[in-house]
């Protein structure tokens, strides 16, 4: 097993190593004061221009422990960045974007802004596509400590013409902050219902305010108000009050600035920001006017409304789906679907289209299923993440049963036939390839044993989509279901590959053994994630009888009449008592992980003390029923010269395991714009914002990391390695 996993995870870095990385310019380091540095680049989520007539990229910024930097309304004190592009070549147009700020009050002032990392997601608009492009940016910041220091550069980016293929790691990090720009409500779940002018008391004096009325679709836990008004004025810290289920906010806004000669409030726009985390959205209101709220044109639009969710993030979604073809997960139904190809052998060509169309259909389908799932799990509050559905006990049962019945099928216990009329219909359809109802099923099994893996860019645009409104959504589930059904679709437009097979025979009848034996595989596989969902006794009893299922089967191949229908009630007698086992049975308590590593037990609170004392500390997202988690597990975390490091003294290597539902976790992921697993972040005195590591691990890009958040050169020189891996 140990070796499959290894020659698949291969197979998928070689493909994802197919482009070059994205384009990322060199740093630019500005002094603050004696060895303390604000550094700062430009990066690109493509590695070229291509079609693309938006280049999603970004200002990066990594400042200091105790300085920041500032949002584009600054508050009391500040200045927001600027950048001038005039010097670029291709470059038509630029938009700066701004990531929901933190505030932060020091001597009755309230600031707005950024401190330790931070990317300003910058939208391109390219002059002639196709073409390369030269980004050439004059920033200037303003960074802030107990003093300020303006902090200036040129910045340059240059993007060849090439295919504009995106990159996992820069994509993830652009899209971590564009997924945390204030939106128009729709994402955020966010809507500002009235706005009014009042007054309240502030030290003994009183001021004019305003007071917001607002609701959330998700109960709020610590939500801000953020006023952009008039030249002069400013406002301080909400006093807000919440209901009982978190989803209505009322806040009352006082004036912290106020112009010597100052006219009632009445008629006046402002613009509001309402922030809970990392969700916000943005809203121009005329205070007073019943009518007056409105979603703010300047708030970041969903991806898809314009050019760049365009190509790069679509094409992003393609590569995912196509790459989920190769991960062990979908090999189970591969191997189904290649025995149909076996029996095409000798069919005619418009046979085998059909039967490979109805595949495809069948995965792009249940993607439009998935997302359809995804935006009505959203729209009620609930967890939305890629393979989620593996967390509940019943739908393990489910895909154990439904395995169990493939197996039986495939070692010849019996034959699935459709009901007289459908099964007729359908065979004057599909010809004598074979049924297309049992081709589309298969194309929907296999988007089912797809879920609970994960691959490169898989991440990217899953994070992409479940920050954007619900179009967006569709659209990537769909390129990432036309991605996983490019093979079948290939095969489609060249049937004559199926027929170069060589005739059938009885050669068939050990392939399907062979295939018999990969299916009950993966039931087995799926047992032992029920036993860490619910306990040990409870996956045991459902294997007994899933072998109790296949006996009843075996026995009814032989019997007649009465005896067959007996036989079949007491399969789906059987079936449904597994169904009741989990429900019944007490759940085990979680176990803790098991290898050469001494994991601790995820604590996002303690990541940061860890840090300030100077640890450093990994962050393994990662669950039993992750395909990919474990191939991570097995070929990096617990291998040298990764597992020797992680085992050192100063390294914490904490887990988060997902096989349950845990709020937490889910919530950690959120905020970093991730709705799937494998997740990996290394956290250190040199990154406490921590680095996002790929989907798929390799030693090289673990100790990379483990290195640049500050790792002791020694422990590196121990384990026969320098600080670049």
């Amino acid at each position: 097993m140990r070796r499959i996993i290894a020659m698949m995870a291969g197979l998928v870095a070689l493909l994802a190593a197919t482009g070059t990385p994205a384009a990322t310019g060199d740093w630019v380091d500005v002094e603050l004061g004696p060895n303390v540095f604000v550094s700062m680049r430009l990066v690109s989520a493509v590695d070229d221009v291509g079609a693309l007539e938006t280049v999603p990229a970004g200002l990066h910024v990594v400042l200091p422990e105790g300085w920041k930097t500032y949002w584009r309304s600054p508050g009391d004190a500040g200045l927001p960045p600027s950048l001038d592009f005039s010097g670029s070549e291709n470059v038509a147009d630029t938009d700066l974007l701004y990531p929901v700020p933190h505030r932060f009050s020091l001597f009755g002032l309230d600031t707005y802004g950024y401190e330790h990392e931070v990317v300003y997601p910058i939208d391109i608009a390219v002059a002639d596509p196709g073409q390369p492009l030269q980004a050439r940016a004059e920033a200037n910041l303003l960074v802030c400590s107990d003093i300020c220091v303006p902090a200036t550069g040129t910045l340059g980016l240059d993007l060849g013409a090439g295919a504009g293929t995106p990159d996992g790691r820069t994509a993830n990090l652009i899209n971590r902050y564009r997924s945390i720009v204030p939106d128009a409500g729709g994402a955020s779940g966010l809507s500002l219902e009235r706005l009014v002018p009042t007054e309240t008391v502030v030290d003994g004096e009183t001021v004019p305010a305003l007071r917001l009325e607002a609701t959330a679709r998700e109960p709020l836990a610590d939500p801000d108000v953020f006023v952009e008004f008039q030249p002069f004025w400013a406002f301080g810290a909400p006093d807000v009050t919440l209901s009982e289920d978190g989803r209505r906010l009322v806040a009352t806004i006082p004036a912290s600035q106020v112009p010597g000669e100052s006219g009632p409030l009445d008629g006046e726009e402002a613009t509001i920001t309402i922030a809970d985390g990392t969700r916000a959205a943005e809203f121009q209101a005329v205070i007073g006017a019943a009518d007056g709220v409105a979603a703010s044109a300047g708030a970041a639009a969903p991806a898809g409304d314009g050019a760049a969710l365009s190509w790069a993030i679509l094409l992003t979604a393609f590569l995912g789906g196509l790459i989920l073809n190769v991960m062990p997960c979908v090999l189970p139904v591969l191997s189904i679907k290649l025995f149909g190809v076996l029996n095409h052998g000798r069919s005619d060509r418009a046979a085998i289209r059909r039967g490979f169309v109805a595949s495809a259909a069948g995965i792009v389908f249940s993607f439009l299923l998935l997302a359809g799932a995804a935006i009505g799990a959203r729209s009620l509050g609930a967890t939305v993440a890629w393979g989620v559905q593996f967390q509940q006990p019943l739908f393990l049962v489910f895909m154990v049963v439904l395995l169990t019945l493939f197996t039986a099928n495939m070692a010849g216990l019996f034959e699935i036939r459709l009901p007289g009329v459908v099964g007729d219909r359908a065979a004057r359809v599909g010809g004598r390839g074979g049924t297309l109802a049992g081709d589309f099923g298969t194309g929907m099994f296999a988007t089912l044993l797809a879920t609970p893996c994960s691959a490169p860019f898989v991440g990217t645009a899953l994070g992409f989509a479940f920050s954007q409104g619900s179009a967006a959504i569709v659209m990537i589930f769909a390129a990432m279901g036309l991605g996983l059904a490019a093979p079948y679709l290939l095969v489609a437009l060249f049937p004559a590959v199926a027929r170069l097979l060589p005739r059938p025979g009885v050669w068939m009848v050990w392939v399907k053994r062979v295939l018999a034996l990969a299916l009950a595989g993966t039931a087995v596989w799926l047992l032992s994630v029920l036993a860490a969902q619910v306990s040990g006794l409870a996956a045991g009893l459902v294997g007994v009888l899933m072998v109790a299922i296949l006996a009843v089967l075996w026995l009814r191949r032989d019997a007649a009449g009465g005896s067959r229908a007996v036989l079949a009630g007491t399969v789906g007698a059987v079936a449904i008592a597994a169904f009741v086992l989990p429900a019944v049975l007490p759940r085990d308590e979680a176990s803790a992980a098991t290898g050469p590593t001494d994991w601790v037990a995820f604590d996002e609170q303690a990541i940061a003390t860890r840090v300030a004392a100077g640890d450093v500390v990994l962050v393994d997202v990662t669950a039993d029923w992750c395909i990919t988690c474990l191939a991570n597990k097995t070929l990096v975390l617990d291998a040298d010269p990764v597992a020797t490091l992680l085992a050192g003294e100063g390294v914490v290597p904490m887990q988060a395991d997902w096989t349950r539902p845990d709020d937490a976790i889910a919530a950690y992921l959120a905020r970093h714009g991730r709705y799937g697993i494998p997740f990996n972040v290394v956290y250190g005195p040199a990154a406490p914002e921590g680095i996002v590591l790929p989907e798929l691990l390799s030693h090289d890009a673990v100790v990379e990391a483990l290195a640049a958040a500050g790792l002791d050169e020694t422990m590196l020189a121990d384990a026969g390695l320098d600080s670049g891996g």
